[in-house]
């Protein structure tokens, strides 16, 4: 009885033609092509249909294509094509970008003519859920130190993007020591990443995913960032007095992690020290081309046994930066000349005998009478000095004194500019998580103040590394800070005008307690470095303690009206012009700055569409 059921299904299996292939596999979004062939040769181009679920005993239950064996008659959905070579019988199914909603079972059928000789196939299709498609990310803007990139969602695989990855390194670093960022808020396609070093070229790529794992790696964006002033000053600066009005200055760049771009030139900064009004002399600068690995030039023009002091900054495309350490130097002595007057034989007639000398500096000559061996004849040699600058001529006699003092109109004048000094900063009251403080606006400079800014950073950081740099007009002078992480934290503040920036100011240290404990201290700390050089000399039995009581008594009058001004600026009613919250610095509504790593900035996506 069995074998006559088996040979029954097996001549009905033969009679209706049907086969079943092996099943397919394949990933969401993957383009799949189901095959199904006869032989055109033989019967000549027939109409066949593709259809889902088990093949009916007529046509294709639940039909997605359908041909007349030489051109398309119909499909249910674009996503549907027929591929193949149709002219030699392949009748192949095409889905474009599969979704696990196309699984399951698709049927073929041949209509051959003739009774219960349909050619038929039935194929399984299985669709699994994939990793996301590689994201296509383009840059948006380059700064200074920072970068924005700007990418448009990809196809997800079948399950939801989870978080996008960044990846940055140094163009000819390997992307093994690159530093990754992960991205949670899957809704954007814009970030900033911070924190870069100026003219720097960096190498960026992204990922994306999802539950069943991480896309393929972006494009690679190749970003140089802009030029900065440099960070650092000219270093092993070295002064030598090469003569009575000259010194030759030699010095190093900055180290090359500092330099921020292209060095373009030098200012050297020199002023001289006044030994009467016991002060320097306004500012001098002079520019340099930056040419070699090691700079020299000569200042000119100088003063005779005079100090001076001597700052040099590096300058690129983008500004200058800070000064080096002041060197001090003082030209050499003046040249001194004395000729004495010679005996002459005659009795009535006095002969003078001038010699002149051409110099470029200060000459003092002397001319001393000699002892006259006739009763009524002398005779007297006279040095007479030609100059470009001042010319001191001193003949003096037995009986008088006379003082001849010539300024030459060829004397060069150096051209100064002066940026201001910096500002000094106070602290109103620490309260909770809360910091008020203030500034004083110092010195002007050459040109008006036209603006400051801020930097605040954790006390165990490098000021390389300030967690917020602020910038405030020329007429605000408070400001108040909202920290939520309890920590200590170190602020200083800049002057700024048309010349350039000023010194540092003052740093205050200040302490965020945790809540619930006392907030009863808090710390300033003022931070200031004030160079100067006194020198006195003893001309003439002037006592040393004649000079130096007054100078204390002027630093004594000045601190008690320092101290006044603050008292007066603290009563004054604070602006929120600053505050932090987790981590992110907002001033005046602008947007977070997020640390790459710790920080990003972002932009959400239906802001971008707008």
């Amino acid at each position: 009885m069995r074998l006559i059921t088996l040979c029954c299904c097996l001549v009905f299996w033969v009679i209706t033609g049907y086969v079943s292939a092996n099943p397919i596999i394949a990933t969401v979004g993957k383009n799949v092509i189901l095959r199904c062939k006869y032989d055109a040769g033989y019967y000549g181009r027939l109409p066949f249909c593709w259809g889902r679920g088990h093949i009916p005993n007529s046509g294709c239950g639940n039909e997605v294509i359908k041909s007349d064996g030489t051109k398309l008659l119909s499909r249910l959905s674009e996503r549907y094509f027929l591929t193949g070579d149709l002219a030699v019988g392949e009748a192949f199914l095409t889905i474009i970008e599969v979704q696990e909603s196309d699984s399951g079972i698709y049927g073929c059928r041949i209509d051959i003519p003739g009774w219960f000789n349909d050619q038929k196939y039935e194929i399984t299709l299985t669709v699994n859920p994939g990793r996301p498609f590689p994201i296509k990310v383009e840059t948006r803007e380059v700064r200074e130190r920072t970068l924005t990139v700007r990418w448009t969602p990809p196809f997800d695989g079948g399950r939801p993007i989870t978080a996008y990855k960044v990846d940055l390194k140094y163009k000819h670093a390997s992307w093994d020591t690159a530093k990754r960022t992960e991205v949670a808020q899957t809704h954007l396609i814009q970030v900033t990443l911070v924190d870069l070093r100026p003219a720097k070229t960096y190498n960026l790529r992204m990922f994306a995913v999802n539950s069943v794992g991480m896309s393929e790696a972006s494009n690679v964006l190749i970003c140089t960032t802009k030029e900065a002033a440099p960070e650092g000053p000219p270093v092993d600066v070295q002064l030598q007095a090469l003569s009575s009005y000259s010194i030759k200055v030699i010095w190093k760049p900055p180290n090359v992690e500092l330099r921020n771009g292209v060095l373009r030139s030098y200012i050297i900064s020199y002023r001289e020290y006044d030994h009467v009004a016991l002060q320097f002399q306004k500012l001098q600068q002079l520019s340099v081309t930056a040419t070699r690995d090691e700079e020299s030039t000569i200042l000119t023009n100088l003063n005779p046994s005079t100090q001076y002091s001597v700052l040099v900054q590096a300058k690129t495309n983008a500004g200058a930066g800070p000064a080096s350490a002041t060197s001090f130097c003082s030209t050499l002595d003046e040249i001194k000349e004395t000729t004495a007057a010679t005996t002459l034989l005659s009795s009535t007639t006095a002969s003078t005998k001038r010699t002149q000398y051409t110099t470029l500096t200060n000459v003092k000559e002397t001319t001393a009478a000699t002892t006259l061996l006739s009763s009524t004849a002398a005779s007297t040699k006279l040095m007479q000095t030609t100059t470009l600058t001042n010319a001191h001529t001193t003949s003096t006699g037995t009986i008088s004194t006379s003082t001849v003092w010539e300024q030459s109109t060829l004397q060069s004048t150096h051209l100064t500019t002066v940026p201001p000094d910096p500002p000094v900063v106070g602290l109103k009251e620490v309260l909770g998580n809360t910091i008020s403080l203030f500034w004083t606006p110092g010195v002007e400079g050459d040109s008006p103040i036209t603006g400051f800014y801020l930097e605040y950073k954790a006390a165990n950081a490098s000021w390389d590394y300030t967690e917020a740099i602020v910038d405030f007009s020329s007429n605000e002078t408070e400001a108040t800070i909202i920290e939520s992480i309890p920590s200590t934290y170190n602020i200083r503040m800049f002057a700024k005008n048309s010349v350039g920036t000023s010194k540092a100011s003052n740093v205050l240290i200040v302490t965020i307690k945790e809540r619930g404990q006392q907030q009863s201290n808090f710390s300033t700390t003022v931070s200031t470095i004030t160079q100067s050089s006194v020198i006195v000399e003893n001309r003439g039995g002037v006592h040393t303690a004649a000079i130096i009581v007054p100078i204390v008594l002027m630093l004594s009058i000045g601190a008690f009206i320092m101290v006044c001004q603050l008292r007066r600026i603290k009563q004054r009613s604070g602006s929120l012009n600053l505050w932090l919250t987790n981590g992110a610095i907002y001033y005046k509504e602008s947007e977070p700055l997020q640390e790459l790593g710790n920080l990003f900035y972002s932009q959400p996506l239906e802001t971008q569409n707008s």
